[in-house]
């Protein structure tokens, strides 16, 4: 994943790039050489017209520079400290310049559509990417019961497509190591998912006919009648 925001600079004469990977393993790209003595790889940029699209480095923190907006945020939304710690450090190994390949932004990697839904207008500002993204998981802690492996298969893959899979973590192995590296930094909660059965009115001979299912009409009205 290449985790830091684009920028553009005048190609005046030769540039140098910088290539090296931080403490969290992110693929760092920068017109500057790092500080440290970590290994780095450069790339002469030769000179031409226009400009040069390149990456301006944005280093990683660790979890206790954050620590005070996720106890904040996890404690507004109540939502476990360890949950969002944990996938903050794998959705983005606490770099809040982060952007995945998807467009994912920011240290809880949130989606430029959940960003805006959820009232998050800077999703490389660290406070508005915790907020965003605990009340995010919040909602989905709610919709899957509090089940916190289907909650994190839902952040991963999107919430209907583990309601298209009979509320089980799908079976896409990009969903599941998400779920296995979460777990693997906290202990999840894993409470039997509610079963929902839903009412559906089919029109026979001009009579009201009724059929119950447990899964989610993909379309025509519909409503619940049982959540257990």
């Amino acid at each position: 994943m290449l985790a830091s925001a684009a920028a553009a600079w005048p190609a005046a004469s030769p540039a140098q790039i910088y290539s090296w990977r931080d403490a969290g393993g992110t693929l760092v790209l920068s017109d500057r050489s790092p500080s440290g003595s970590q290994p780095v790889q450069t790339f002469a940029v030769p000179r031409a017209a226009g400009s040069i699209r390149t990456t301006r480095s944005v280093q990683s923190a660790s979890a206790a520079d954050y620590d005070q907006l996720i106890e904040q945020h996890a404690a507004a939304n109540q939502v476990r400290p360890d949950l969002v710690r944990a996938v903050i450090q794998v959705e983005s190994g606490f770099n809040p310049g982060a952007v995945s390949s998807k467009g994912a932004m920011g240290l809880m990697q949130l989606m430029p559509g959940t960003a805006r839904d959820l009232g998050v207008s800077n999703p490389f500002d660290p406070a508005q990417n915790i907020r965003g993204g605990s009340a995010y998981l919040r909602q989905l802690l709610d919709r899957f019961n509090m089940n916190e492996e289907l909650a994190l298969a839902a952040y991963n893959a999107g919430p209907e497509v583990v309601d298209r899979y009979g509320q089980r973590v799908p079976p896409y192995r990009e969903t599941r190591d998400y779920v296995q590296k979460v777990k693997g930094k906290t202990d999840l909660a894993t409470a039997r998912p509610r079963q929902i059965i839903y009412r559906i009115v089919e029109m026979v001979d001009g009579e009201p006919r009724y059929r119950f299912t447990d899964r989610k009409p993909e379309s025509g009205p519909y409503e619940i009648v049982s959540l257990r």
